[in-house]
């Protein structure tokens, strides 16, 4: 779990969330910490009567990446574990013929990576922003440059390298890039809660579908919150984040992650939301 830097605490605090006229925050808060980023390019339902997710045991996927990245452009709709090829696809041609595939659309993935800043590197900046689309098409990938000093660049799980800063960009044009694609669309992620407060953004609660929070994703972690890497091990046998993260990897893992069961998921937020207002 990434600790934000303490000087981005203070800054929090500082900055009281705005109010509509509806009386919900706006989605985009002033910033004053850290960060840049760059840019780039680049689906699935198993059903189940009770809330308890069955995966079949087949060999471990190593191809984590093109297989993921198969998967999600190449189905429509739903996508079960069957779906996803163990071995990397012969050609990904079709990406970047079919425009359609190429919009934001209704459902968007989001990850972030973070390096090391204050006291021996142990608080963590903002360094990379992703975000994807529901096939797995990358609509934003972009490097941040901390505002801070960088104490330890984490290479060995951020992926991240000093660079990397020469093509990043403010904390200021990321934030904007990342609201302007996360309006009005729901917004998939893994303990994403961390991401959006990294770019001082927030988010409709019932627009969010966050894969860390899901009750049988959590089963598998005896309740607590399971990482992604063990949640992808276990329901998609792909191994991801083998060496270095790739924040368009994570992003797309959980999109598969959330394409998988995407129908539990809207269950679980459509009873969720009535049982809130039944005891208002």
């Amino acid at each position: 779990m990434a600790v934000l830097s303490s000087n981005w605490k203070a800054l929090q605090s500082k900055i009281a969330p705005k109010k509509t006229a509806s009386g919900k925050r706006s989605t985009i808060t002033k910033k004053k910490k850290a960060k840049k980023v760059e840019k780039v390019l680049d689906n699935p339902t198993t059903s189940t009567s009770s809330g308890t997710l069955k995966v079949s045991s087949n060999a471990i996927k190593k191809a984590a990446g093109s297989s993921i990245e198969s998967v999600l452009w190449n189905k429509e709709s739903d996508i079960t574990v069957s779906d996803i090829p163990v071995g990397p696809p012969l050609s990904l041609e079709p990406i970047g013929r079919d425009t359609r595939k190429q919009e934001p659309g209704k459902y968007i993935a989001m990850d972030c990576e973070f390096v090391g800043v204050g006291f021996e590197g142990k608080e963590s900046a903002l360094a990379r922003v992703s975000i994807v689309n529901f096939y797995g098409h990358v609509l934003l990938d972009t490097f941040v440059k901390p505002k801070e000093k960088v104490v330890d660049w984490r290479t060995w799980v951020s992926g991240v390298t000093p660079k990397h800063m020469n093509s990043a960009i403010t904390f200021e044009e990321a934030q904007t890039r990342s609201n302007d694609i996360l309006k009005d669309r729901v917004l998939v992620g893994h303990a994403i809660h961390h991401d959006l407060d990294a770019l001082f953004l927030s988010h409709p609660k019932y627009m969010i579908r966050d894969t860390s929070t899901f009750q049988p994703f959590k089963q598998i972690a005896a309740g607590r919150t399971p990482s992604l890497k063990k949640l992808s091990l276990h329901f998609l046998k792909i191994d991801i984040q083998g060496a270095e993260h790739s924040s368009v990897e994570d992003a797309r893992a959980t999109m598969l992650l959330f394409r998988l069961y995407r129908k539990q998921f809207e269950q679980s937020m459509r009873q969720g939301r009535f049982s809130n207002q039944k005891n208002q």
